[in-house]
């Protein structure tokens, strides 16, 4: 699959990436905006990887990065290395990645994060229901929820969240 698939049908926003590495130079491969005030947060209630039963609420007092992706996204693998170094970086206590697996058979996404030595949690979404409560139409796409369980903003897209952009949008994330 390439990066244009990836987005899926309707996309956004152009794909930057998809005409070359000069057109990724011009413009981001990422859409950021703010979560709609009119939408309330979905709940999240799902399994983890290892079938535990896991859910968004236990993480309220932390600022989570909720992360929607599949192993067939090119963007989504690329951008992982850089979402994994966020938590120690912050503070396991401050800030949570987690990464939300659409519609994969479990033992497809287990196999992803052996091969790559994955560490941040991984949910599953084996219909994409959680995918569609929070209207995610493009893979990766992150939502940045603050301390009290409020999606704050999206970012559709691969992102380099080690960049001075994306941890500016981090640290504004944890400071609200």
């Amino acid at each position: 699959m390439n990066r244009r698939q990836c987005i899926g049908a309707g996309g956004a926003f152009a794909w930057a990436l998809a005409a070359g590495g000069a057109a990724h130079a011009q413009a981001p491969a990422f859409q950021r905006s703010d979560w709609p005030l009119e939408t309330p947060t979905p709940s999240l209630e799902t399994l983890s990887l290892d079938g535990k039963p896991v859910s968004l609420a236990d993480l309220k007092g932390r600022a989570v990065l909720l992360n929607f992706w599949a192993s067939w996204c090119e963007p989504c693998r690329a951008e992982m290395p850089t979402l994994e170094g966020l938590p120690p970086l912050f503070g396991e206590d401050k800030l949570a990645v987690v990464a939300l697996n659409f519609k994969e058979p479990p033992q497809r996404a287990q196999r992803f994060v052996a091969q790559t030595g994955l560490t941040l949690p991984v949910w599953l979404d084996p219909l994409g229901a959680h995918a569609r409560a929070w209207g995610v139409r493009v893979f990766p796409t992150t939502v940045l929820i603050d301390r009290q369980g409020r999606a704050r903003e999206r970012v559709r897209g691969e992102v380099d969240w080690s960049g001075n952009e994306a941890l500016g949008w981090v640290e504004r994330l944890m400071a609200r």
